[in-house]
C-alpha cells in the first residue's frame, strides 16, 4: 500500500468509528488477523475482531476516539489516539458504574491486502480500571 492508500484507510476508519460500526470496523481486518489488546487479550480473525467490537460498544457506548498522529514506515502503521467514553454496560464483572474516562494510547498496525493483518493495542489499562472504580488508587504519601 502507498502512503496515500493507507491514510486513506485511516481516514475511512475514522468515519466507521464516529458511527461506531463493528461491522465495518472489524471489515478492516484480514480474514486471518491478529488483534493484541489490554482489554479483550489476544483475539486471532475477523469473527473474534467483531465480537470485541460489539462488546466494546455495548459497554462503551458512547465511545469517543480521536486521533491526534498517524506515522507510517511502508507497511507498518502507528497511530497515536486520545479515547473519552462512559462506562455504561457490564466490564469485568462491575455493571455500568456511568463514569467518564479519558484515556491515552497508541495502536500499532502491520498492513497486507489493503487491511490490517495484525495490530498491537498499548494504552494505560491500570488507569482505565481506575477511572471506572474497577480498581482503587492508593494516594502517595
Amino acid at each position: 500500500m502507498t502512503r496515500d492508500a493507507i491514510r486513506a484507510f485511516f481516514a475511512d476508519r475514522q468515519i466507521e468509528w464516529k458511527r461506531r460500526d463493528a461491522e465495518a470496523l472489524a471489515h478492516g481486518y484480514t480474514e486471518d488477523s491478529y488483534v493484541h489488546s489490554p482489554m479483550f487479550g489476544n483475539l486471532h480473525g475477523r469473527k473474534q475482531i467483531s465480537e470485541a467490537y460489539h462488546a466494546l460498544f455495548k459497554t462503551f457506548p458512547d465511545w469517543d476516539l480521536k486521533i491526534e498522529d498517524l506515522l507510517i514506515d511502508e507497511d507498518r502503521v502507528a497511530q497515536l489516539f486520545a479515547v473519552h467514553a462512559t462506562h455504561v454496560g457490564e466490564f469485568m464483572g462491575l455493571p455500568g458504574t456511568n463514569r467518564r474516562f479519558e484515556i491515552h494510547g497508541v495502536r500499532l498496525c502491520t498492513m497486507g491486502d489493503g487491511l490490517i493483518t495484525e495490530e498491537r493495542r498499548l494504552y494505560d489499562f491500570t488507569s482505565l480500571l481506575i477511572q471506572v472504580g474497577i480498581l482503587r488508587s492508593k494516594p502517595a504519601g
